[in-house]
């Protein structure tokens, strides 16, 4: 996420707000605005997992993207098996 911010007005239902400040309250968030963000960048990685897996589901049904996949597995073959059941530590 960028550094930057940016001040937003919108509405949210009463009954959410007065959860998010009793959780603020009990120190189970830093706060209600940041409760609010890590809310909206947990749904924002859902929304990016589902449009990957729409994008996977796309590329899995075109012919000339499988063609390439294999062409390229088929490329990397012999160095797969050259290396297949080796343990490397980093």
């Amino acid at each position: 996420m960028s550094g930057k911010v940016k001040n937003v007005t919108f509405s949210l239902p009463t009954d959410l707000m007065e959860k998010y400040k009793d959780y603020a309250i009990s120190n189970y968030i830093p706060s209600v605005n940041a409760g609010v963000k890590e809310a909206l960048e947990e749904y924002s990685g859902k929304i990016e997992r589902e449009i990957l897996k729409k994008e996977m589901l796309k590329a899995a049904k075109d012919p000339l993207f499988i063609q390439d996949l294999e062409e390229s597995m088929r490329a990397f073959e012999s160095s797969d098996l050259d290396t297949a059941g080796r343990e490397t530590e980093w």
